[in-house]
């Protein structure tokens, strides 16, 4: 098994990705598009050099991509072809039973749908144009750039402050009003009923320390 963080030698078509996900946060992708195509002209290639997708290679060496959604589907989106990968792990050579649990295993899967609700692992889509839009995953992704908690490394950690926020705001507000929603979810984000969360910067109630 190799995992050396070794980039790859020449591009890989983001249509060959495949997901190990099945939402988004839209708004998330709309903000990295417009990213994109801010930097596009002026120094976009550098900009793809220095952001590789990092993959699992899977059986028949498919690409599994296992962080950095949001920017391959906004790339995808914006008509960007081929991205640069970085092969975290190869797992070529395993069986698709021996794949899907090694990668479950790993924390290389998140199979949630956008309730939040675990799915069977053939129901992962296919394609990263075709991950469904969960909207608490944007909440979370801007509670986090508005300073309710720290980017942290554990994977898929906005998903799992996106499934706190999402039993304590209703679908409607985020939907209706965004802005309140985050305001709504810096409050909670900071309380320590979150303390359990990676990135947590609330303050602790020990008041024993």
């Amino acid at each position: 098994m190799r995992e050396d963080f070794a980039p790859a030698l020449h591009p890989v078509e983001i249509a060959a990705l495949r997901p190990t996900q099945m939402t988004v946060g839209l708004r998330e992708v709309q903000r990295k598009r417009a990213d994109w195509r801010k930097r596009a002209e002026r120094d976009g290639p550098d900009f793809l050099g220095s952001h590789m997708i990092p993959v699992i290679l899977g059986p028949k060496s498919v690409p599994y991509v296992i962080d950095h959604h949001h920017l391959a589907r906004a790339l995808h989106e914006e008509g960007v072809s081929h991205v640069l990968v970085s092969v975290v792990a190869d797992l070529h050579t395993l069986k698709k039973t021996a794949f899907w649990t090694f990668m479950d295993n790993r924390n290389w899967l998140h199979p949630f749908d956008a309730e939040g609700v675990r799915q069977p692992l053939d129901k992962l889509p296919k394609r990263i144009g075709a991950m469904k839009d969960d909207p608490y995953r944007s909440l979370a992704g801007e509670v986090r750039r508005s300073g309710g908690y720290a980017k942290d490394s554990t994977p898929y950690s906005e998903f799992l402050w996106a499934d706190f926020l999402r039993r304590r705001i209703s679908k409607k507000l985020v939907e209706n009003d965004f802005e309140r929603a985050v305001d709504k979810g810096l409050e909670l984000a900071g309380q320590q009923a979150a303390s359990y969360l990676s990135g947590w910067c609330g303050r602790s109630d020990d008041t024993n320390r």
